[in-house]
């Protein structure tokens, strides 16, 4: 039995009366054949209870299980006569970062006095984006007045792509990227040609099969690392820090030059042995830009260097296994986009190529720190490999080698333009 109490409307407005009130609590458990309550909210501002939204009818709502994976629920609310529909999963987003406590829903019925306390689904609150699910318009004609605006049928579709690519899921994102690039070689004259060849048999040898692709097809073929500018005259033009590091997260990346101004101690703080080597670089720069930019550049590297801490390697696959409460701190905003960029949500498995791209970022932001004249003994430590190991990394990043004489520190250097190793094809004779 549990004792609560109850407002009681008085005479006037302002005396109240509280009696208490008996109740009998019961907790439920979620069960094969009954789910546990989701709750979910909308960040948009949409209230499928506003007038203006109410007048086309309830939203439908839509729950929906991974078979494979049993606690990974997806909730979707699809507004009547609308082609936006809210999207929310238990597995990315918000939703994926480190639960700090538990959620549960009472329902007090009062009629038969009792109190039903029920665990949310999954133990996690859904937060509920928007997500185009198809173009209402594209059975008609577009009016003058739209074509002048600029919504063309090109246009109206690459902003569809554009939602798709901000809010689709992986799997709308994968079909969108296929439709993609299948449409860029229909529209290919060349690729049109040399398909008419190889159908006719011409320009072929029977006695060696060169299994080479086509030049446009090399070219589409773009190295596993971050964003770069092949074209750029200087090392710092040449990798994109303003697209490996928004503006927008800088205001999250500010705590290591935020602990040296305030004189904290810093070896007590765990930062890996490269930044923690570099940051009597914050204190010789004058420049309050340049300090703040070296300052977000090096938390940057602190958290790509707990994120790869909490990945488990084995003989066949590398797992991400999550940040725990006690352990290195990322902001949310960094933590989503990491899992975004780096983790399968289905299965939470760390591909080699997202492995090598992760050790690209990383490697990236520690020519930034050292002017693009790098020694990579104390990022190898960190990262628990050896010099040797590192070394296709970086010359997988178009750097090179520099060493003054034998027996010298050697330097990893950042070359302008840009040159990526070529892959190495084999022929293959019948």
């Amino acid at each position: 039995m549990l004792a609560m109490e109850e407002a009681v409307e008085g005479r006037t407005a302002s005396t109240k009366k509280r009696k208490r009130v008996e109740v009998e609590m019961e907790v439920l458990s979620e069960t094969t054949d009954r789910i546990a309550p989701i709750v979910g909210y909308f960040p948009s501002g949409y209230d499928p209870h506003n007038a203006a939204f109410a007048a086309a009818g309830s939203p439908s709502v839509r729950v929906f299980r991974n078979q494979r994976h049993s606690s990974r629920l997806e909730l979707v609310v699809s507004p009547r006569e609308s082609n936006v529909e809210f999207v929310g999963t238990s597995y990315s987003g918000e939703a994926a970062g480190p639960q700090l406590c538990t959620y549960t829903l009472g329902v007090l019925d009062k009629e038969t006095q009792t109190l039903k306390i029920l665990p949310i689904a999954a133990n996690k609150i859904f937060r509920l984006e928007p997500r185009l699910t198809k173009n209402l318009s594209a059975d008609t004609e577009p009016s003058e007045g739209l074509a002048e605006e600029g919504l063309a049928e090109g246009k109206v579709e690459r902003k569809i792509a554009d939602l798709t690519n901000l809010y689709g899921t992986k799997k709308d994102r994968d079909k969108d990227n296929r439709w993609r690039l299948l449409n860029q070689q229909r529209n290919d004259p060349s690729t049109q040609e040399q398909l008419a060849n190889e159908n006719l048999g011409g320009g072929g040898d029977d006695d060696d099969v060169d299994n080479e692709a086509p030049e446009d097809v090399k070219e589409a073929a773009v190295p596993n690392i971050p964003p770069h500018d092949r074209s750029a005259n200087t090392p710092e033009k040449a990798y994109l820090l303003d697209e490996i590091m928004p503006r927008a997260e800088r205001a999250y990346l500010l705590d290591i030059l935020e602990n040296l101004q305030y004189g904290e101690d810093l070896a007590s703080k765990s930062y890996p042995a490269f930044v923690y080597n570099r940051i009597h670089k914050l204190r010789e720069v004058q420049d309050d830009k340049e300090k703040e930019k070296l300052a977000c550049i090096l938390s940057y590297i602190t958290h790509l260097h707990a994120f790869w801490g909490r990945i488990r390697f084995s003989k066949h696959k590398a797992r991400f296994v999550g940040m725990t409460a006690g352990g290195p701190k990322i902001p949310r905003i960094i933590y989503q986009k990491l899992l975004r960029m780096f983790v399968n949500p289905d299965s939470d498995l760390v591909s080699m190529e997202k492995k090598e791209l992760l050790i690209g970022y990383i490697l990236v932001l520690t020519l930034f720190v050292d002017k693009f004249h790098s020694d990579p003994s104390d990022i190898a430590r960190d990262l628990k490999m050896t010099v040797h190991s590192l070394k296709p990394y970086y010359l997988q990043l178009g750097c090179k080698l520099f060493q003054d004489a034998a027996f010298q520190q050697a330097f990893m250097t950042l070359p302008v333009p840009l040159q990526f190793p070529e892959s190495r094809r084999n022929r293959r004779r019948r």
